[in-house]
């Protein structure tokens, strides 16, 4: 009986009638074994593979290239002790809307002269965009293979490009594991730090999210590129930003647009190649459905409509699961249901075991999470924490506690009624007039209503000064009615922390979710419980706080200490000390991180407790705007920092501020470099856990270097960190001599 090649890490073979199970199509085939041609045994289906010449058993049949009609390659994922995903799309231009047949084949050699299995036939069906996703099942562990799928038209076989799959080694076997991390691959730059990827040896990718960005032509970041450009065919399903103006783009709403956005990543060949080369395993986060989302709600329009739109949803996760090679829930039956309830309707996150030294945890930090605490029409007179609270909480009264008045008593409630009846003219929601506001900022609306004081009296210094003082959202640096600025991004911390933690204790933590309770319990159970000598959590976004003090660096009223980003866990601060405290606890425990597209590498811990802490290791990203970038960006467009010139000198300065000894910001921040791209490789065993960070300027993504690969490959810079089996200790790589980072000094020891 023909055999895979025996992997030095297991002697486990293919069996003679292993199973495909096929998770988008009905029917499960079996997988013959097939003999070399005069081993006396005809397996019913074969022929010649005219490029090599070699021959494929049974009957003649001529195998020839049909990368055409398989337009996004092949790709495999998930791998498992005895099972792998298989995936490809099909695509007939003569059979646009029929369910097509494929044939898949498996070899021991890239050229298929050596054919040990062919799946019958698996349907690519038009009902799932004619995605194929086998299951293939009963291998051995730790098994390598090639695979390819063939389409017969016209009596002639068409093949689709060779993938090489693999499973996972079996649990007792002490291999080491080396995997890439990326994340974050808008499609308007070239993917050439995937051509660095398919020149590294790796047993598997791991994706962190954002795989597609479901925008096309966004000025703020998708300059167009010849060559990267995407237009939907479907833009009356789509959501229109500018429409017949300059700047006109549009955002994925319908299954159709969802689809094309695939169709085109995947159309890729540096991309296909990294497929091509092993498994990936993903998870998505934001960009998979929209910007900054939460559940099924996006966040384009600043809070001036209600962007929750579960129909949007659920068809992101459709398109996602179609072209995804991903074995959902573990479960070889499941298929995407359109009908089925969400959230629920896809339940991604699973875990993996690579060997004796790797168990691989990956979550999803988007579908159950709750709103941003500040709300982006939120209003900032609104006062949430009163002084009372403060003082019980402080024991003294804070910089940022602002003073305040009850608006529907003041004046007998002439005040508020003015405010009510200029709503509509000023911008803002006249129910947002009630109750406890900001003095301040009322007497700034005073003075936009009544420019003259004809007809309403500003609140008076000597009023104010007899105000209680509280926390308002203008406290936390929110000044506009509605907008992300000083809500999801720069935000005050010393006041949002105070304004959280109440409400997560009155609420009994109901007031900040990232996981979900039933995921948040299972990461805990499935990492607490492991013997794997390292338990690795596959995060879509930071863990580590990010915040830059520019309160002796910046005029008033920019002079704060802030969070940069609340779509991060800085956002649920609380729960995230709530994870932390309880994967602190866990041996080895190191996360991989993405999403904010900057190389970080740190050792987060709870507040106040730097000894129940665990590593994260952050890679930036493949193509999409550095953090540096995004950060200028808002500097350069944002209305609300015109007064401030000299922000984009403290945006260069980003690096030094996240890592200042002298400010002791971010204690728990090894290392930061904002502006740059790439990947990151971790090679670990049962002693050791190095990772490798492969960066590269953004000039190397506005051209090709498919044909200048060298030139390439000699541009990416390293940077290596290193965590020891049995310490929860970060060190870094000073040619040749590793240092230890020191939480106290601020320094590489």
């Amino acid at each position: 009986m023909a055999r895979l090649p025996r992997s030095p890490r297991s002697d486990a073979g293919l069996a003679r009638r292993g199973f495909l199970r096929a998770t988008l199509v009905s029917a499960a085939g079996v997988l013959l074994g097939a003999c070399k041609p005069g081993e006396g045994e005809d397996t019913g289906s074969g022929g010649t593979d005219t490029e090599t010449g070699t021959e494929t058993g049974g009957e003649s049949r001529v195998v020839v290239d049909g990368f055409e009609y398989f337009p996004q390659s092949v790709a495999s994922g998930d791998p498992r002790p005895g099972s792998v995903i298989l995936w490809t799309r099909v695509e007939d231009p003569d059979a646009p809307d029929a369910d097509l047949e494929l044939e898949l084949e498996l070899a021991t050699d890239p050229e298929f002269s050596d054919v040990i299995g062919q799946l019958a036939t698996v349907t690519a069906t038009a009902a799932h965009d004619h995605c194929v996703k086998v299951r293939l099942t009963d291998l051995g562990a730790g098994q390598q293979f090639y695979y390819r799928f063939v389409y017969a038209k016209d009596d002639t076989w068409l093949a689709s490009r060779v993938g090489q799959a693999r499973t996972a080694p079996a649990p007792e076997d002490d291999v080491p594991a080396r995997f890439a991390v990326v994340s974050c691959q808008d499609f308007s730059r070239w993917y050439n730090v995937y051509l660095a990827i398919a020149e590294q040896e790796f047993d598997f990718v791991v994706h962190l999210g954002d795989y597609i960005y479901e925008t096309t032509g966004d000025p703020d970041f998708q300059a167009a590129i010849p060559g990267r450009t995407i237009e939907f065919d479907d833009k009356a399903g789509a959501i229109g930003f500018n429409v017949g103006e300059s700047g006109e783009y549009f955002a994925a709403a319908s299954l159709d647009n969802y689809r094309q956005l695939y169709r085109a990543y995947r159309g890729d060949r540096a991309l296909q190649s990294v497929h091509e080369r092993g498994p990936m395993i993903v998870t998505w986060d934001d960009h998979e459905f929209s910007n900054d989302c939460h559940g099924s709600t996006g966040t384009y329009f600043g809070g001036t409509v209600d962007e929750s739109d579960v129909a949007r949803r659920k068809a992101a996760n459709q398109a996602w699961f179609e072209y995804m090679p991903i074995d959902v829930q573990d479960d070889p039956e499941f298929d995407y249901d359109p009908s089925a309830a969400f959230p629920g309707d896809l339940v991604i996150y699973r875990d993996f075991v690579w060997g004796q030294h790797l168990h691989l945890a990956m979550t999803d930090e988007r579908t159950w999470r709750s709103d941003h605490p500040i709300r982006e029409d939120a209003f900032p007179a609104t006062v949430v924490v009163d002084e009372a609270t403060v003082l019980a909480e402080l024991g003294e009264l804070p910089a940022y506690a602002r003073p305040y008045f009850d608006v529907d008593t003041w004046d007998g409630g002439s005040l508020r009624d003015a405010l009510v009846a200029a709503a509509g003219d000023i911008g803002y929601d006249p129910a947002w007039i009630t109750g406890d506001l900001d003095a301040e900022f009322v007497n700034g609306l005073i003075e936009i209503i009544d420019p003259g004081g004809a007809t309403l009296t500003a609140i008076s210094d000597a009023e104010i000064q007899m105000m209680p003082r509280g926390v308002s959202y203008v406290s936390m640096g929110k000044t506009s009615f509605y907008g992300s600025f000083g809500s999801r991004a720069l935000v005050v911390k010393p006041a949002y922390d105070l304004w959280t933690r109440q409400q997560f204790q009155a609420s009994g933590g109901a007031s900040e979710q990232v996981l979900g309770e039933v995921q948040e319990a299972w990461l805990i159970d499935t990492l607490s419980g492991s013997d794997r000598t390292w338990k690795v959590w596959g995060n879509e976004f930071s863990v580590s706080q990010i915040a830059i003090d520019v309160r002796d660096l910046a005029p008033a009223p920019f002079n704060q200490l802030y969070y940069l980003s609340l779509d991060l866990w800085d956002g649920h601060r609380n729960r995230r000390d709530t994870v932390l405290g309880q994967l602190a606890g866990i041996e080895n425990m190191v996360a991989v991180t993405g999403d904010i597209h900057a190389f970080f590498a740190t050792t987060p811990f709870v507040e106040g407790d730097p000894e129940q802490r665990i590593i994260e290791l952050t890679t930036s990203s493949v193509t999409t705007q550095s953090f540096k970038e995004i950060l200028a960006g808002i500097v350069a467009t944002n209305p609300a920092l015109a007064g401030f010139a000299e922000a984009a000198l403290l945006v260069e300065a980003l690096d030094s501020l996240l890592t200042s000894a002298s400010l002791k910001t971010n204690p728990h921040f090894g290392y930061a470099n904002s502006d740059l791209y790439g990947f990151v490789m971790i090679e670990l065993d049962g002693a050791k856990l190095d990772a490798t960070y492969h960066q590269i300027g953004r000039d190397y993504l506005f051209t090709d270097y498919s044909d200048n690969l060298n030139a390439l490959l000699g541009a990416f810079a390293t940077e290596r960190f290193r965590v020891n089996a049995g310490e929860r200790e970060l060190y870094r790589d000073f040619g040749g001599e590793w240092k230890r980072w020191d939480r106290t000094s601020l320094s590489w020891v």
